[in-house]
């Protein structure tokens, strides 16, 4: 487990659900998610072959996997705002002339 001193997360599963903790210390929330098989078996190859944590991946995944669905969600509720006309949209003219691009 991870200590509160050091900071370093450290892996806990449970091989029977193919079930993952990953503790990173006293201000994160340990999460718990089951993988399929055939994943945590590309995930235990990808370990091993690197020498880095399972816990590390995840972390890894999890992060830029974020930031692609906060990209997809969070434009995908703009655009169902534009086309409900609550949002207004503005030409590629209307912002040279606010921003005195046009010559």
């Amino acid at each position: 487990m991870t200590t509160a001193m050091s900071g370093r997360p450290q892996e806990v599963s449970s091989a029977e659900y193919g079930e993952y903790v990953a503790y990173t210390g006293v201000l994160h929330m340990p999460t718990s998610i089951r993988l399929a098989p055939e994943t945590e078996e590309r995930l235990n190859f990808l370990a091993s072959q690197t020498g880095r944590t399972k816990a590390y991946y995840l972390r890894e995944i999890i992060e830029q996997g974020l930031e692609d669905m906060e990209d997809y969600y969070l434009a995908a509720d703009v655009l169902e705002r534009v086309r409900k006309g609550h949002e207004r949209i503005h030409t590629a003219e209307e912002v040279r002339n606010e921003l005195g691009l046009e010559g």
